[in-house]
């Protein structure tokens, strides 16, 4: 290309030889330019009319969608119930306190804060006698819930004016963890400095003990203060408010009705990226063996292809499972309510501007909801009991279910003794009270939707990009009442094996991100802790550090800590950890036979007894530390056993020594991966 420079520089004799030319030229480009300029001008017209058609005939559903301060006006209510959770729980408790409201002569509306432009909570105070409340679970090391990741990003960015909004926060948490219901305070504390009303205590739950009388506790008081404090009495009206009503299909389409897919129609036979927990991806089960060689447990080692699926994962993520409930429980179910399971309804939320319009995907069959839409082998809480009272004939059976429902304290301990304790789920208690028949389509109404399970990956996608490993035990228990109660995932998972006629057995999924990480820096020390199947993730992190010293990077000591009851029996993945450890990938393996020897040795005994290098790792040398598997004992005494040595080789007092732990869980230098 010439330069433009030189161009400009021409001398004038050639401009003025070429003048007529350039000005015959200089016409027809200048009506070319405006000859497209028009032809553009109409054309865009055009394109601009079209869609302003499509506005006047179907309004854009934005504005209402992402304001729930319009939608509380448009529909009267006063009160708005947000939930942040994982697992169900919390949006269920919300959906109980919308409830609620109408017995005390306002509306409620339960929100998903993930649908919303929570922004507008400065606006609440516009509507008269109005409350937001929050029932919000912790996940993980004191994370929002994946929902309200947006809510407590906005919350943290500050600058809100909240004053005059008028707020309550009732947390769901589990005190064997770490940041025990750590979102619920902070939403507490933070709406508080941001200006907002607290009109009544934080609530707190704890799954350890007794979420539902925690719950239930804070209820009764939260209603009487919600009353004092806007001068309302209660109406009085304790019957039951249903909230959808029934509509039977007769000559519905086959293709129009869901058979367990969570979002789009059809979803799992045209499968379309990307993959998350209301579009999982139908993975292949590849491998599914059994690990411990004896004992009276099954431990399994299951591996899912995911091949084409565009899914990527690290290692220390979890991959999320959407399994379905026994068809023996299922069919007994319809047999005990005397129903036709294959009849196909959809279930319509009588509140028409709601963003909820079914409980589940609808319309479909009462099986396939039993099957994958409802939570049938969980015990049932208080209020599914309050609202089938009614439906008892014998009114003694009547009186037990209502009193259990109650805060009273008789009530409270009848509700712990034959339900919890006992383990009844929804089946064991209609077959044990043969007067409460309730309607199929109630029942189904009540019952929490089934939820998706998390396992701790067992692989690196370093090593294995398209696969993805799991490892599980199977849950199976008697309870009190002589019933075999088996664990919904577990059980399923254990019966996919992979087949070699066509057919192959696959598992709803997708992967959730973790904060649980290698270090940035592979030359850093790694100290991992796992007993059980807490070795999951510690698989995939092994498997890393082999790949990297494959590639020629310098990778620090790697050191585990197993644990297991019989070397000969349920040392999992055995071979392979040998073998690690024979290449030099493992440093060090030590592992903890609890019951290979008269008294009990866990993973800490084996902590203590590294002190001197444990404490050179994590103070010289800076190792971060891994804890995977049980909160409720095994963390507990893991972080025990860090704070004596950090006392006895760090010259630390107690305090001090606590104080250093919270240092490195903060600095990301020690991590948890727990549950109970």
């Amino acid at each position: 290309m010439a330069d433009p420079q030189s161009d400009a520089s021409a001398g004038p004799e050639l401009q003025d030889e070429g003048e007529s030319l350039f000005s015959n030229l200089d016409i027809f480009l200048f009506s070319l330019i405006v000859g497209l300029i028009i032809y553009w001008a109409f054309f865009r017209k055009k394109a601009e009319d079209i869609p302003e058609f499509k506005k006047l005939d179907t309004p854009a559903p934005a504005a209402r969608e992402t304001s729930f301060i319009e939608k509380m006006k448009k529909t009267g209510k006063n009160i708005v119930v947000f939930y942040g959770s994982q697992t169900g729980t919390a949006e269920e408790f919300a959906n109980r306190l919308s409830k609620d409201a109408q017995r005390y002569g306002m509306k409620g509306m339960a929100a998903d804060p993930e649908e919303y432009d929570m922004s507008e909570l400065s606006r609440l105070k516009e509507i008269e006698n109005s409350l937001a409340i929050f029932c919000m679970a912790t996940y993980g090391e004191g994370d929002p819930t994946d929902n309200a990741q947006d809510f407590y990003d906005w919350l943290q960015e500050g600058g809100a004016d909240l004053d005059g909004v008028n707020y309550t926060v009732f947390a769901l948490g589990n005190k064997t963890y770490e940041h025990y219901n750590a979102m619920g305070k902070y939403v507490d504390k933070r709406l508080s400095e941001l200006g907002a009303n607290r009109i009544f205590d934080l609530g707190m739950g704890d799954d350890d003990g007794n979420l539902e009388e925690d719950f239930v506790s804070w209820r009764e008081q939260f209603w009487p203060a919600v009353c004092e404090h806007f001068g309302v009495e209660a109406t009085g009206e304790e019957s039951s408010i249903r909230q959808y009503e029934l509509k039977v299909h007769e000559d519905l389409n086959m293709n129009k009705i869901y058979t367990g897919e969570l979002g789009r129609l059809k979803s799992f036979e045209n499968q379309k990226p990307p993959f998350d927990s209301k579009n999982p991806f139908l993975a292949s089960v590849t491998v599914n063996r059994k690990l411990n060689k004896g004992g009276d447990r099954h431990l399994m080692h299951l591996e899912l292809d995911i091949t084409g699926s565009k899914i990527r994962y690290e290692s220390g993520d979890h991959v999320a499972v959407y399994p379905t409930n026994d068809s023996t429980l299922v069919n007994r179910l319809g047999e005990v309510l005397g129903v036709d399971l294959d009849t196909v309804i959809s279930l319509n939320n009588l509140d028409e501007e709601s963003n909820k319009k079914h409980p589940f995907p609808c319309p479909t069959t009462y099986r396939t909801a039993l099957t994958h839409y409802l939570d049938i082998t969980n015990c049932p809480r208080t209020n599914v009991l309050y609202e089938l009272a009614q439906y008892a004939s014998d009114p003694k059976d009547q009186e037990n279910m209502r009193k259990m429902a109650s805060s009273s304290p008789e009530g409270k301990a009848l509700y712990q003794s034959w339900v919890l304790d006992s383990s009844r789920n929804i089946l064991a208690i209609l077959e044990d009270l043969p007067s409460l028949r309730p309607p199929v389509d109630h029942l189904c109404e009540l019952l929490p939707r089934l939820q998706a399970r998390y396992y701790s990956i067992a692989s690196s996608s370093k090593v294995h990009p398209n696969s993805i490993h799991i490892c599980a035990v199977v849950v199976e228990y008697q309870t009190k009442t002589g019933r075999t109660n088996k664990g919904v995932a577990t059980n399923w998972l254990k019966n996919k094996m992979p087949t070699d006629n066509g057919h192959k057995a696959t598992v709803p999924m997708y992967i959730r991100k973790s904060q649980f990480r290698l270090p940035f820096k592979a030359s850093n020390p790694v100290i991992m802790i796992g007993p059980g199947t807490g070795i999951a993730p510690f698989i995939g992190f092994i498997q890393e550090r082999a790949w990297l010293k494959q590639q020629g990077k310098e990778v620090g000591e790697t050191v585990l800590y197993f644990g297991c009851r019989h070397k000969s029996e349920d040392f999992l993945y055995q071979e392979e950890l040998e073998s690690f450890e024979r290449e030099g990938v493992l440093t060090r393996l030590n592992v903890a036979f609890s019951r290979d020897q008269e008294h009990k040795v866990y993973v800490q005994h084996h902590l203590k007894r590294n002190k001197e290098d444990i404490w050179r790792q994590i103070h010289t040398d800076n190792a971060h530390i891994y804890i995977c598997g049980d909160a409720r004992n095994m963390a507990r005494d893991v972080q025990t056993s860090f704070y004596e040595i950090a006392e006895e080789l760090g010259g630390m007092t107690h305090t001090q020594a606590v104080e250093y732990i919270k240092k490195l869980m903060t600095k990301g230098r020690y991590s948890q991966d727990v549950w109970s």
